[in-house]
């Protein structure tokens, strides 16, 4: 258990957040939310005992073991995969080292012998003799194959090296464990492995994430960072959702009457206890939601951005025809003959575990790279808006403020519309005069977004836009191109968002070629676990 009594944290006379009290349980998973900057991760280094708090304490009993996602990628690049893995229980490598240099000693003597016999019986009760097969089985869960324990760390990529530090956070039973983003840059099938660890894990698991569905199977509580505090509701990060904007909904209507309030939350409440995912969890889910109040429903200051795409005319018969393009990137043919045809009412999502070969296809569509062979063809009604992968090229005139940046791109440059509708993507006051050059991953992201809403384009092409954006925009967004009108290609990590968008998956395979399905992703995953 993590008791946390009267936590406060100033940075330079400000309070982040303050009078935090609570308990985190063994058994739970508590996925913490927060708009960006609102300091989720400064929270999780607290707990991990990183950072001090200006005032109160984190108490955890001295036998429970804390582990934590590290975030460093090339703090290890001198050890082996196995060695980083093993180091996430610190006291199991110790006495492994410990052992090393007593063994290699030439004079090893019966003092030595008999420290070695009390190191020996605390590595068996560490379960030191199955490390290594327990290292291997988290790396090959994780999507790693069994060779890699024994390489240099200085050799994996990056996305095998985080990995391995998500290995080592959950290595060795950990009493608890803290997890920042452990679902970033992991594959489909590494993410629904760690989410079936979670659930089967009998400790404490407190995690940040921007991933929806995640977040929604894993987690039995939420720990909300908002007003300068920190409180924990019951649920997962649906049901918090749809309870703050519910109850949100009904503050706002002054004249409803009490009892109907009371009513409508109640049933709301009811509702939600009856509909589970398939979390092991569902079971001590529902009775926390159970004994769950009206009075105990979050209320939340968060404010979304208002993303809507509005198209000047229909496509007409014809969207897209892709005819046999082929790419080689870096001497690797991410594109093999790639064919498929577009219609006016697709929202195509592309998948895979290449992602170079959807931005590549995505730059040979809109025509900022040559395909090595093929053709395609735009429909004479359709009008493309695309997101790309990398946006610093836009971005790049320092001497632009907000104002100035948005009028490159419509002829409605008057202040008081531009004003407005930056307002509407959360810039407001003087935030308009900031220089472009200055702005963080999240507020270009939502230039770019306004940079295409104002197209009125009837084909949006986006690749990897949640990238950046916190849950509030990134749930703006989603919904935003839901109720798009047009037709769509686009690529992302975020199952909701796709799950809730796309209704064609077409996946690029290694080898560059494609598998395309007119399905829901959900269906899609299912045919691909299957097989």
């Amino acid at each position: 258990m993590i008791t946390i009594t009267n936590v406060s944290l100033n940075f330079s006379g400000t309070p982040l957040f303050k009078n935090v009290n609570l308990k985190f349980t063994p058994g739970n998973c508590y996925g913490v939310i927060g708009a960006n900057g609102a300091g989720k991760s400064t929270f999780l280094r607290i707990l991990s005992g990183d950072l001090e708090p200006s005032t109160g304490e984190v108490s955890i009993p001295p036998h429970m073991r804390i582990s934590v996602l590290r975030q460093d990628h090339f703090a290890y690049e001198e050890y082996t995969v196995l060695d980083t893995i093993i180091m996430g229980n610190a006291r199991l490598y110790e006495i492994m080292k410990e052992k090393e240099a007593l063994y290699a000693k030439e004079d090893f003597s019966d003092e030595d012998g008999l420290a070695a016999s009390i190191l020996e019986g605390e590595f068996a009760e560490l379960n030191g003799w199955e490390a290594e097969s327990d290292a291997g089985i988290l790396i090959q869960g994780l999507g790693l194959g069994i060779d890699v324990l024994h390489m240099q760390m200085s050799s994996l990529t990056g996305n095998e090296k985080i990995k391995v530090l998500l290995a080592q956070a959950l290595f060795g039973k950990p009493e608890i464990i803290l997890l920042d983003e452990p679902t970033n840059h992991l594959d489909v099938v590494a993410i629904n492995w760690l989410e079936d660890f979670i659930l089967d894990y009998e400790g404490t698991v407190i995690v940040v994430s921007h991933d929806r569905h995640f977040l929604d199977t894993v987690c039995t509580n939420v720990v909300d960072v908002d007003y300068g505090k920190i409180n924990m509701f019951v649920g997962n990060y649906e049901f918090w959702y749809e309870s703050s904007q519910l109850t949100q909904k009904i503050l706002r209507d002054q004249n409803k009457k009490n009892e109907d309030k009371i009513k409508e939350l109640q049933s709301f409440i009811q509702r939600f206890s009856a509909n589970k995912s398939k979390s092991k969890q569902a079971t001590s889910r529902k009775k926390l939601l159970d004994k769950l109040t009206v009075d105990e429903l979050p209320v939340s200051s968060r404010r979304y951005p208002f993303v809507g795409f509005t198209i000047d005319r229909p496509i007409g018969k014809d969207a897209l025809f892709v005819e046999g393009i082929s790419k080689t990137v870096n001497g690797v043919k991410v594109l093999d003959k790639v064919t498929f045809q577009m219609n006016r009412e697709d929202k195509i999502a592309f998948v895979g575990e290449n992602e170079i070969a959807n931005t590549t296809l995505f730059k040979i569509l809109m025509k900022e790279i040559e395909p090595d062979e093929g053709s395609f063809k735009w429909g004479a009604s359709t009008t493309q808006s695309y997101f790309p992968l990398d946006n610093s090229a836009f971005f790049n005139d320092s001497d632009l403020n907000l104002v100035q940046w948005l009028g490159q791109f419509t002829q409605e440059t008057t202040e008081t519309f531009m004003r407005g509708f930056l307002g509407r993507m959360l810039f407001s006051g003087d935030d308009v005069f900031k220089a472009v050059s200055v702005l963080s991953g999240g507020e270009k992201v939502r230039c770019m977004l306004s940079r295409m809403m104002l197209y009125g384009a009837n084909i949006l092409v986006l690749d990897q836009p949640t990238n950046h954006l916190d849950l509030e925009s990134i749930t703006a967004l989603n919904n935003g191109l839901i109720d798009f009108k047009g037709a769509m290609l686009f690529s992302s990590h975020d199952h909701q968002f796709i799950q809730t968008i796309a209704n064609r998956i077409i996946e690029i395979k290694k080898d560059g070629s494609i598998v395309d399905r007119a399905c829901t992703y959900e269906e899609y995953l299912n045919l691909y676990n299957n097989h």
